[in-house]
């Protein structure tokens, strides 16, 4: 399926660039993989050769494995890779993430991959590319989401943790456990109390730090430190840890969710927590209309989430050839961390897995 002309076509193995020999965030292995970021549905173990950002490095490293042979390009480098001119631009989702600029005769087409432009300490902010072609995520891709000033969320989740411990509550933020999870962190006053992660979230926290990303001392959730910050700690763990055994340790407790989902009250009520923040790695309505305008680009291919609206409305009120793309992954999932379309979703444990399966999806909603 052709997706800009003999740029860019969509296969068995997902999005594939025929003058560059290479794919683009594959679904599964191939000879050449050109990755946006580090989110298991875009960097999936098993291809040959990987090329990505030199500032999700070490994101790439944990989902791939140490043994990928992965190379790594700066911001606005540009590479020749055969027919085709590539450069890696920020995209302002998680550590690393990028959109990929693909030039060929003249020719520019863009992949976003997920991106945000919400402001966020813990990431390189969105660059906005002009393009002939932009393949665009649309997660969020409905009118009723737009996102609140995440500054004043993440204060309403520090005033809701001081009111947790001064009425002796365990306060649990459930929150994807690459991207989400350190914005939170970044956004504690850890002068309430003590910080504690879910072990999927601790094997994340180096890469981040050793990008210079200004994180709060946090130690690792066990019976141990439950025991001795009942009452008082806040815990950030992934969604899917909800409900499960593990939260046991914390009684009593009260917990909330962090997520673009928060902004639909019945989404909410769908969930067990007792508090829902809308924060979102993901761009929303307002600003992926001002991406689409910022690009000025005359072709358009939408993906992930609300596709179909998002491309009926630019066709029908911008004039734009404008059309959705299939996806093998639903994008953000109220339940899970991303789930595929075969419904596997990240199991939920003390131990982190780091190995890049399938129980480890996730694309931070």
């Amino acid at each position: 399926m052709h997706v800009f002309g003999s740029l860019l076509t969509l296969t068995d193995a997902g999005l594939f660039c025929p003058p560059g020999g290479f794919h683009v965030d594959p679904w599964a292995p191939v000879r050449r993989a050109v990755v946006t970021h580090g989110h298991a549905d875009h960097a999936r173990r098993g291809s040959e050769a990987y090329l990505g950002a030199r500032a999700g490095r070490d994101v790439l490293r944990v989902r791939l494995g140490e043994d990928a042979r992965l190379e790594e390009m700066d911001w606005g480098e540009r590479r020749t890779v055969g027919e085709v001119t590539v450069s890696f631009h920020p995209a302002g989702h998680i550590l690393g993430s990028a959109q990929i600029r693909i030039e060929h005769r003249g020719r520019v087409a863009v992949v976003t991959g997920d991106y945000k432009r919400h402001d966020d300490p813990t990431v390189t902010p969105f660059e906005p590319l002009r393009c002939d072609a932009l393949l665009t995520e649309s997660t969020f891709g409905l009118p009723v989401f737009r996102w609140p000033d995440p500054a004043v969320e993440l204060q309403e989740l520090n005033r809701w943790w001081r009111e947790n411990r001064e009425a002796g509550r365990t306060s649990i933020v459930y929150a994807y456990s690459l991207g989400k999870a350190q914005r939170v962190l970044a956004g504690l006053d850890p002068g309430i109390g003590p910080i504690l992660v879910h072990g999927a979230v601790e094997t994340l926290l180096p890469a981040y730090r050793a990008a210079g990303v200004d994180l709060p001392p946090v130690q690792r959730a066990t019976r141990e430190t439950a025991k001795a910050h009942r009452g008082a700690a806040l815990v950030v763990a992934p969604p899917s840890a909800s409900g499960t055994p593990w939260v046991r340790k914390f009684s009593p407790s009260t917990s909330a969710f962090a997520s673009g989902w928060m902004a639909i009250r019945g989404f909410r009520r769908r969930r067990a927590g007792d508090r829902g923040f809308v924060l979102s790695d993901h761009v929303d309505w307002a600003d992926l209309l001002r991406t689409v305008q910022d690009s000025e680009a005359s072709e358009v291919g939408v993906t992930h989430g609300y596709a179909e609206v998002v491309a009926r409305f630019l066709r029908e009120e911008r004039g734009l050839d404008a059309r959705a793309l299939p996806t093998r992954f639903r994008g953000e999932s109220l339940d899970g961390e991303g789930e595929s379309a075969d419904g596997e979703r990240e199991a939920a444990e003390d131990e982190p897995r780091t190995s890049g399966t399938e129980e480890n999806r996730e694309t931070g909603a």
